[in-house]
């Protein structure tokens, strides 16, 4: 095996040396069914909206920098808390996981392409038009949605004229989601190497084929719940509008029941990416791999049944509150599954700390506290005192900052070696993580403690008492934005100017097909499918050995 893991692929490589064509110029990016194309689009975009959505972090915490009102109006405020949370979610997270997807999971399925390459070059040039008019709104009259990512009513419905723009701009972001996963799922089912079964596919496709299901059963759910919305801003229906007959809490039933499978559409993708990366550079196969999958399964499936633990202070019935806090409670199990498969993979490794390593276990480590505040939340009479307060906000940034987004760098080190045949700089590479590290905890750590200390989220001013904390979080804020520079820095001087150039297999412990063809990977990776001997090669399952 070791023979097979050091040459590129014999067959891929004698082609693409005098074949490799590829368009030139604009049309080739307007144009493109290639996955590779398409996957770097979904990237580059996705790191726009990162700095977007985060420059609209920075206006938050320069705001709660210091108590009173500093810099804008409340209004705006809520504007920016607004459209910094639609920005991240649906711009810049789902968006970077589909491009990690259109570039992977052809390669490491031993597919030749995605299976349905022009919907895919529709699905990615949907999103810059969503988000155009979706960032528009701020620039209206009435300004933006200030009511919070979950889009409340009645405080939704107060939005001006720019209402209709952002409803449409979600319905066109929910599109794409869903041709994407239709293109994902119908990849890894038809176009997989001979031999490789569904139990020996590597983990990152695995995690990423159920996000693809959940995608398809949720984003609708959404549309159906904003259309209603909309019905109700400018047609005068009653869904609901109080006034009416119309319930609001049955909005937050039904966006709830949309809004928690998104959170894991968020992190199983990461899940995948950290299974990945641990056994590299453990140099060990990964600990119960079949485990992994099953818990992955597990909570997607838990996803669906959990939505109301966000709603304990409506007022449901003790029945119900008591279901949702326990099922919540159960979701920690395959969620520790996972967790101590990670370590138990670690442990007696013959590990090295390269940085996409350096991010894992960052990710590992920091995951777990976002998942331990998780449980405090789910229970019930606990939760009544933390509900909407910095607590909350405290507890999903753990989970989707030095999670997903953590998750999100260790793949783009993992793989850019193979994306552009160049190795970054490992130097910088180490710096941004250790800067990012300190300052995400410095800017998340401080608010549960403002949280249990009872202040609320989504405001703009706050008691002199929660001071201190809120200076620090802001410090660690602004220094964790600043960051974020060295990681585009290491990114175009890896594509630009690196002159250290990458193997085949860059990685010394790397299993799988995707290091088996030459770095950087062809534009066109496979003619003929690879070798069966290569797809039982990956993750170290028992067929290896």
């Amino acid at each position: 095996m070791s023979s097979i893991a050091g040459n590129p692929d014999s067959h891929a490589h004698d082609h693409h040396d005098h074949a490799d064509h590829k368009p030139k110029g604009l049309a080739r990016w307007l144009f493109t069914t290639n996955h590779k194309d398409i996957g770097t689009l979904y990237l580059v975009f996705s790191l726009i909206m990162f700095f977007i959505g985060g420059a609209m972090a920075m206006v938050i915490r320069a705001e709660l920098f210091m108590p009173g009102l500093q810099l804008v109006e409340p209004d705006f405020f809520n504007q920016m808390t607004t459209m910094h949370a639609l920005i991240m979610v649906f711009g810049a997270v789902m968006p970077a996981w589909v491009g990690f997807a259109n570039w992977m999971i052809p390669m490491m399925i031993g597919a030749p392409d995605m299976a349905l390459p022009r919907m895919n070059n529709w699905s990615f040039w949907i999103l810059p038009f969503a988000f155009t008019m979706l960032l528009s709104t701020l620039f209206m009259d009435s300004g933006g949605p200030a009511s919070g990512w979950t889009l409340y009513p009645p405080l939704s419905l107060q939005t001006g004229d720019g209402f209709a723009f952002v409803v449409f701009a979600v319905h066109m972001m929910g599109i794409s989601s869903i041709m994407g996963s239709i293109n994902i799922i119908a990849t890894i089912m038809n176009m997989r190497a001979p031999d490789m079964t569904l139990l020996r596919m590597p983990l990152f496709v695995w995690t990423w084929l159920i996000t693809a299901y959940l995608l398809i059963a949720v984003m609708p759910v959404l549309a159906g719940a904003v259309t209603m919305l909309l019905t109700d801003h400018f047609f005068a229906t009653s869904f609901f509008n109080a006034a009416g007959g119309g319930d609001p809490v049955m909005f937050q039933h039904i966006f709830w029941f949309f809004g928690h499978p998104e959170v894991y559409i968020m992190i199983l993708p990461a899940f995948g990416v950290v299974s990945q990366i641990l056994p590299t550079f453990s140099r060990k196969p990964l600990f119960g791999y079949s485990a992994m999958v099953y818990a992955t399964a597990s909570i997607a499936f838990l996803s669906f049944i959990v939505w109301a633990h966000h709603m304990f202070t409506v007022g449901m019935p003790l029945e119900a509150e008591l279901f949702f806090m326990y099922a919540t409670m159960l979701i920690a199990v395959p969620t520790g599954v996972k967790v101590f498969n990670w370590v138990s993979t670690m442990w007696k490794g013959a590990m090295t700390f390269e940085t996409p390593m350096l991010f894992a276990i960052g990710f590992v480590v920091l995951f777990t506290i976002g998942g331990l505040s998780g449980l405090m939340l789910a229970i019930t009479a606990a939760d009544l005192q933390y509900h909407d307060t910095y607590f909350v906000v405290a507890h999903f940034h753990y989970v989707l900052v030095p999670g997903a987004v953590f998750a999100l760098m260790a793949g783009t080190y993992y793989w850019l070696p193979k994306w552009t045949g160049k190795m970054y700089s490992e130097k910088w590479g180490k710096i941004h993580f250790w800067l990012s590290a300190i300052f995400v905890n410095l800017l998340f750590f401080p608010q549960h403690y403002l949280g249990l200390a009872g202040m609320p989220r989504r405001i703009p001013d706050y008691s002199p008492q929660f001071a201190d904390f809120n200076m620090w979080s802001s410090i660690g804020g602004f220094l964790f934005g600043a960051t974020q520079l060295i990681f585009v820095g290491v990114i175009i001087h890896c594509v630009r100017s690196s002159k250290q150039e990458a193997t085949a297999q860059v990685w010394e412990g790397a299993r799988g097909l995707e290091w088996t063809v030459p770095s950087p990977a062809p534009y066109h990776t496979f003619d003929t499918p690879p070798q069966a001997d290569l797809a039982t090669w990956e993750h170290g399952t028992r067929e290896a050995h």
